[in-house]
């Protein structure tokens, strides 16, 4: 299978689902875009490594992952998002020290946030793209929208279902358990705190 490399096109933010981000890249050579749905904090990680003039005061956590790596001579030479299941992209980062390289699973989000304070270019499989990829236009206004599909509907999609007060405890708790499955920490924190406030009473 062929790689295609994806460059990052922005962030948006979901002004209806609190804490919910889309990160979309685009493929270097085409017209497709991938969205990915993330938490804020990678959002934010994202934001401020790609905003060069942002110093935080301290090391943000993928800044010491990048401090650690530097001391210990490790590089990240590419990031791949290998492979889509229910909605749920999944990654790898390539790493190389003294002419060894090793393979790291992680979390998309992570990956990207790692990429953009290495340098490192992102690729995925043109199978992904097939499957998740959607032609976007920018028009005058700079919304971003495929026929009447905006940005802010791929955040609401994958995050549907946030308003928890028709369902019952049992429902909660598997869709409790499906979040945490999905890794979509977001979801899995506001479904806990419906299940407390229902169970504390």
């Amino acid at each position: 299978m062929s790689l295609v490399r994806l460059n990052i096109k922005g962030i948006s933010y979901s002004q209806t689902q609190s804490g919910a981000y889309a990160l979309v890249l685009s493929e270097v050579d085409g017209t497709r875009t991938l969205p990915i749905v993330i938490g804020a904090f990678e959002a934010q990680s994202i934001a401020v490594a790609l905003e060069k003039e942002i110093k935080p005061p301290r090391p943000q956590t993928h800044d010491l992952f990048k401090n650690f790596a530097d001391r210990f001579h490790i590089i990240i030479k590419q990031v791949i998002i290998h492979k889509l299941v229910d909605g749920v992209f999944y990654s790898s980062l390539i790493c190389e020290r003294d002419k060894i390289e090793e393979i790291i699973d992680t979390r998309t989000s992570d990956a990207i946030a790692l990429a953009t304070r290495f340098n490192a270019p992102i690729f995925t499989y043109e199978n992904i793209l097939d499957q998740a990829g959607i032609y976007l236009k920018i028009k005058d206004d700079l919304t971003l929208e495929k026929e009447n599909l905006s940005i802010e509907k791929l955040i609401e999609e994958p995050t549907k279902g946030a308003s928890h007060s028709k369902l019952t405890l049992k429902q909660l708790n598997e869709k409790l358990n499906e979040a945490i499955q999905k890794e979509d920490y977001e979801l899995a924190a506001s479904l806990r705190d419906e299940i407390t406030k229902r169970t504390s009473k």
